[in-house]
């Protein structure tokens, strides 16, 4: 190991660029790396609360208290960028989208969008569900805006950044419209350092339509791993088509002149998980405990809603 951290260090001091630019999803700078080398990236490997997770829903807990989770605010701008990490939107404008409700006690001002993806099923989201990828995995994230200034000082402070996520399945059609806003963009930032200007995106038309969530206190699922995220992930996915997906994995690493590799696979593994992942769907009557605590065990098949789409992943 000794050996290992000497070469990891003579590779880094001879990149030029940041710490926040060396690292990758695979390799000598990918994800069992991260929390090695650099101090304020430890958390990465010593964490206790890392995410992503793998999802078990017979150990969901259902919470009664948790309200409707709300997205409220006007069509965004933004850019559509390829980082040579990861498909990326990043709001250029100063609408004031925010996330509030559900798991949230404040107010968290929308910031972007992560898109994961593998380059081949099932692979491609970050998180799981009963062991089981999905083909995508599209997180909305945004900080505490009640509390910090903005989302550099917040990454890095207790609650303070919400990510909102959604599994991506293929099918024969798109689910929500306004995804195509991103998709038809995609030849426009075919390899690192493109972008596309994308104007009047509705945040709230690219969620599914259910209000059943599960959530749970993590961290964020890139360097330095912060453990300030609250996730919120929607018990319903949304669909690309088969050509869609097609062309998001032609997306490439390095220039048009120098091409590298294929811009998938970019998801942190499985970590390890003692949280507790709490939920607001409701289970049918007579399965509730006769215990003190208000929490009660969900068990799939007993869940009582219409959308089972993510935790009964077939």
């Amino acid at each position: 190991m000794m050996k290992l951290i000497i070469l990891l260090l003579l590779y880094t001091d001879s990149i030029s660029c940041s710490w926040e630019s060396w690292w990758s999803y695979e390799g000598i700078s990918g994800p069992e790396f991260w929390g090695l080398i650099y101090p304020q990236w430890q958390v990465c490997s010593k964490g206790k609360r890392q995410s992503p997770i793998n999802i078990e829903t017979n150990k969901l807990l259902y919470d009664p208290t948790l309200g409707d989770f709300e997205i409220d605010g006007p069509n965004v701008n933004g850019l559509l960028q390829n980082t040579g990490r990861s498909l990326e939107f990043k709001m250029t404008d100063d609408a004031e989208v925010m996330f509030s409700g559900g798991p949230l006690s404040y107010k968290y001002q929308f910031e972007g969008i992560n898109i994961h993806y593998g380059l081949s099923d099932p692979l491609g989201s970050e998180h799981q569900i009963n062991g089981k990828h999905f083909s995508g995995e599209i997180q909305f994230y945004g900080y505490n805006k009640e509390l910090y200034r903005n989302m550099t000082e917040a990454r890095e402070k207790p609650l303070g950044v919400v990510v909102v996520s959604v599994m991506v399945k293929i099918g024969d059609m798109t689910s929500r419209s306004e995804l195509r806003l991103l998709t038809s963009a995609l030849t426009k930032v075919a390899y690192t350092g493109t972008s596309h200007s994308i104007n009047d995106l509705s945040i709230t038309a690219l969620l599914p339509e259910t209000k059943k969530y599960m959530t749970y206190e993590g961290s964020l699922t890139e360097p330095g791993c912060w453990e300030s995220a609250v996730w919120v992930i929607y018990n319903q996915p949304i669909y690309m088509t088969k050509q869609e997906m097609y062309v998001i994995r032609r997306l490439m690493e390095g220039t048009k002149e120098n091409p590298k590799d294929y811009l998938g696979n970019n998801s942190r593994k499985i970590q390890p998980s003692v949280v507790t992942v709490r939920t607001n769907i409701e289970p049918k009557m007579g399965i509730y405990c006769n215990c003190s605590y208000t929490y009660t065990s969900v068990l799939p098949e007993n869940l009582q809603t219409d959308d089972l789409v993510i935790v009964n992943n077939t």
